[in-house]
């Protein structure tokens, strides 16, 4: 608070800065069309929320508990750690419930098949109760002490503190390739705003986490629903560690079956490039129909009427079938959403209380919480 003539009292100005990237990118970047916010300082959370989807994590979990223990430790407000099991089918659910018997700042939240890695992530955001919340996998390739830093980005306003990956230790050079193609493939299919070398790793304040739970998609893509909320964002660059133990569930067909659900669940990009194959195959048709005129013009030899017959029937006819294949694939999308199905199911939760558990409106339970 600062003093004014006359002695009142007035507030300092917020800041100005352009959204989701760091000041250096954004007045390389910024072309008008970019939002941009007040940034108001904000106190310390008083409540921080960890979330962990897990899947079949047995071998990451001793390391990931005297990784967590050393990070609340640390941290400067009350902590809560909400273990998502993904429906398992290792010895993952007694492990981790060994844990939150022994710290009750440790939940559990079980749910009653395997359901994929951005719904085990959206129940546990939907439980989470923390005044910042933070998404991280259980491999503890994400360092936990980079989370101090995002914490400092939401002390200085901003909503969203997104790791962002300057380093990939531990994977190989392929791994690395596909891995920098897929980001900048989904930045073209999916959103310009969506930040590249950047995973679901990141904090989101309690508002922004409130504007993400309204989204119900089926198809789910969590960093581009969070890119797509809005709202002040920034980049913390930080080195990937290798994986502490088991293997990644992620392989590059997983990696392309999840690109493939991105581009169709949040853009129309795909059909608007069945567009433009036809635009392509119609002047292929076009510059047939010249050549061959030309043909009879000039008398070049020529088979009558089957090259062109033949290469302008598999033309249309493959240019057809994939535009008929990617409409398929968003009218199977559509048809999948229309039912309203829950994203997910829970059996049973673990050291969440009763009326937080209530609070959850979207989806079902079977059993009460312990």
């Amino acid at each position: 608070m600062l003093k004014g003539s006359g002695g009142r009292d007035f507030l300092p100005r917020p800041q100005i800065l352009v959204e989701r990237q760091e000041p250096k990118t954004a007045r390389l970047t910024a072309t008008g069309t970019r939002t941009r916010h007040l940034l108001v300082p904000r106190p310390y959370p008083r409540k921080l929320s960890i979330v962990i989807p897990m899947y079949n994590e047995e071998s990451a979990i001793p390391m990931l508990r005297a990784a967590v223990d050393a990070f609340l430790k640390e941290l400067q407000a009350d902590g809560e750690v909400i273990l998502v099991n993904d429906g398992s089918s290792d010895s993952t659910i007694e492990l981790i419930l060994d844990w939150a018997l022994e710290d009750q700042r440790i939940k559990i939240i079980q749910l009653s098949r395997n359901f994929g890695h951005q719904m085990a992530a959206t129940a546990g955001l939907d439980y989470a109760s923390g005044d910042a919340v933070v998404l991280i996998d259980a491999d503890l390739q994400d360092p936990l002490p980079v989370i101090h830093r995002m914490i400092e980005r939401y002390c200085e306003g901003y909503d969203v503190a997104y790791g962002q990956r300057q380093k990939r230790s531990g994977e190989t050079v392929f791994k690395r390739a596909t891995a920098w193609m897929f980001y900048r493939i989904m930045k073209v299919l999916v959103d310009q705003e969506l930040p590249v070398d950047s995973g679901d790793f990141r904090l989101m304040s309690r508002r922004c986490l409130e504007g993400l739970r309204q989204m119900r998609e089926t198809h789910r893509f969590l960093r581009g629903m969070t890119a797509w909320v809005g709202y002040p964002q920034a980049a913390v660059r930080y080195s990937r560690e290798p994986r502490a133990a088991g293997e990644t569930k992620y392989p590059l067909r997983k990696m392309l079956a999840f690109a493939w659900t991105a581009a169709t669940s949040f853009s129309t990009v795909p059909l608007r490039i069945t567009f433009h194959l036809g635009l392509l195959v119609g002047a292929f048709s076009v510059e047939e129909a010249v050549r061959s005129i030309l043909s009879h013009v000039f008398g070049w030899f020529t088979v009558t009427g089957w090259s062109s017959l033949m290469v302008v029937i598999t033309g249309i006819g493959s240019a057809l079938l994939v535009s008929v294949g990617i409409l398929g694939e968003y009218v199977g999308r559509l048809y999948e959403q229309v039912k309203e199905r829950p994203i997910y199911l829970v059996t049973d939760t673990y050291n969440i209380e009763s009326r937080l558990a209530a609070g959850v409106k979207s989806e079902a339970r079977s059993h009460p919480a312990r």
